[in-house]
């Protein structure tokens, strides 16, 4: 399994969105900025997880991607799997660089190379990489809600305070106008 700069990418914005999707779905501008990475760039690699049914979008005021599975259900191989293209056959080789007769003597070696990165991995979940980032101090707990702060209740001045006796709609005056 190769891995190239867009698993890269994607393994930085799909734990930024575990890390602060807990209260609702994480937009692709927000990303954007916290990790200089282009939206468009962003959009193309969330195409792949969303297909890959490792996030689901949200569309429209308040939208974004949320995790489509715990993130302990989520492995780096998955995430990896959803960018590169794995290869069935003899890994291919450099016709420039070797014959095939070399290539052939090397073979057993990076196949079990593979092997192992592939089941290590498989091994390492979208949650430890969110507890290594936490860990590190890379994300603070304060930074990582994305939850509107709750509102906080202000005293009406005495003029807007509801008066016993006084109705105070229309359509509470109309019913008392019209029982009279």
């Amino acid at each position: 399994m190769r891995l190239t700069s867009r698993t890269r990418y994607a393994l930085v914005a799909i734990t930024d969105v575990a890390i602060r999707g807990t209260y609702g779905p994480i937009t692709l501008s927000s990303i954007s900025k916290r990790h200089s990475i282009s939206i468009s760039y962003l959009d193309m690699l969330f195409g792949a997880l969303r297909r890959a049914g490792l996030v689901v979008s949200t569309r429209g005021p308040g939208g974004g991607y949320t995790l489509a599975r715990s993130a302990s259900d989520i492995t780096v191989a998955d995430i990896a799997e959803a960018f590169e293209q794995k290869k069935t056959g003899p890994p291919a080789t450099d016709h420039g660089a070797m014959s095939e007769q070399q290539g052939a003597m090397t073979h057993e070696l990076w196949l079990a190379f593979n092997q192992t990165v592939e089941d290590f991995l498989k091994s390492v979940t979208l949650a430890d990489l969110v507890k290594q980032a936490l860990a590190a101090g890379l994300v603070s707990v304060e930074n990582s809600v994305s939850a509107p702060a709750p509102r906080r209740q202000q005293a009406l001045p005495k003029r807007l305070m509801p008066r016993e006796g006084v109705p105070n709609s229309v359509f509470e005056l109309g019913s008392i106008l019209e029982l009279k």
